[in-house]
């Protein structure tokens, strides 16, 4: 992927306004376009606004609904936030037939917004996306949640909220539910903590998606590529100081010694001013640097 003028001007202005101006769907569908320039985004725009238009049908006409039966009166959720949960379900999942599969992980298609629309089928956040959009799309609180080894979403109604496994066929997940989520991915005494349920802002959101194509990349040992990623990152959002960390290793090993020593330099920098790599990580990269220079002479 070699992004144009264009392109790159718009990341730019994207990761400088404020996270409420991001348009989280459009965004990510931009993102996809990069990998299929040819392609016109007006058909997937139109399925992502009937989305929107058949869940608030579905929300309207079925007053009461079937929440109960379906899994939000049997939760301890109240009619409305019940109701608005099963609509998610019954369109995007039911009527549409989005949901995971874990062939989705080893599958780049998975995680272009375009491609999953075509195949129904994508990673967690992706598809979580598709429920954010529906929902925001209608006036609908909901967020999304970086919840240890799955991205999920929690949609809220009158005080009450509901946790929802998009990846999952959009089932409403109960504590237990999540404690075992999160022992199975960090071990048996883990416990849930109030940051598991931190919401995550709209640039984080685009963030992972790019990071998740970064490391599709990078598995495929596609260097230039992952690189390319890793850089749009940075122009979206440069202040993040672990993608400088990131870019000069990739620059590295493709031997792009004058970038890399740039990069590495940028690293530090932000790290000295108050930064998170960690010692450990920053200790590599101050002697990666000092070694790259050496090769400069």
């Amino acid at each position: 992927m070699k992004l144009a003028e264009n392109q790159k001007a718009w990341l730019k202005s994207l990761g400088r306004g404020p996270d409420a101006d991001i348009d989280l769907t459009e965004a990510v569908l931009s993102i996809a376009a990069m990998e299929r320039p040819g392609v016109a985004l007006e058909p997937y725009r139109r399925h992502l606004g009937r989305l929107i238009k058949d869940v608030g049908a579905y929300a309207k006409n079925a007053p009461g609904g079937t929440a109960g039966r379906a899994g939000g009166q049997s939760l301890g959720l109240g009619l409305g936030l019940g109701l608005k949960a099963e609509a998610l379900r019954e369109v995007i999942v039911k009527r549409y037939g989005y949901r995971g599969s874990e062939e989705a992980f080893d599958d780049r298609h998975g995680e272009n917004l375009m491609q999953v629309i075509d195949r129904r089928r994508g990673l967690p956040v992706m598809l979580g996306i598709l429920y954010m959009h529906a929902a925001r799309g209608l006036g609908w609180t909901i967020t999304g949640i970086d919840f240890p080894g799955q991205f999920l979403v929690r949609l809220e109604d009158g005080g009450e909220r509901a946790i929802i496994d998009s990846f999952g066929g959009g089932r409403v997940l109960t504590p237990r539910d999540l404690r075992e989520i999160c022992k199975a991915v960090a071990g048996n005494e883990a416990e849930l903590t109030p940051a598991h349920y931190r919401s995550m802002a709209n640039r984080d959101i685009v963030l992972r998606v790019l990071n998740n194509i970064k490391v599709s990349l990078l598995k495929a040992e596609r260097l230039e590529d992952a690189l390319e990623y890793i850089e749009a990152m940075l122009l979206f959002a440069p202040d993040v100081s672990y993608l400088w960390r990131e870019a000069g290793l990739l620059h590295a090993r493709l031997d792009n010694i004058k970038a890399a020593v740039a990069a590495l330099e940028e690293f530090l920098r932000r790290e000295s001013d108050g930064g998170s790599g960690g010692d450990s990580g920053n200790s590599r990269a101050s002697a990666l640097l000092q070694e790259l220079r050496g090769r400069l002479g």
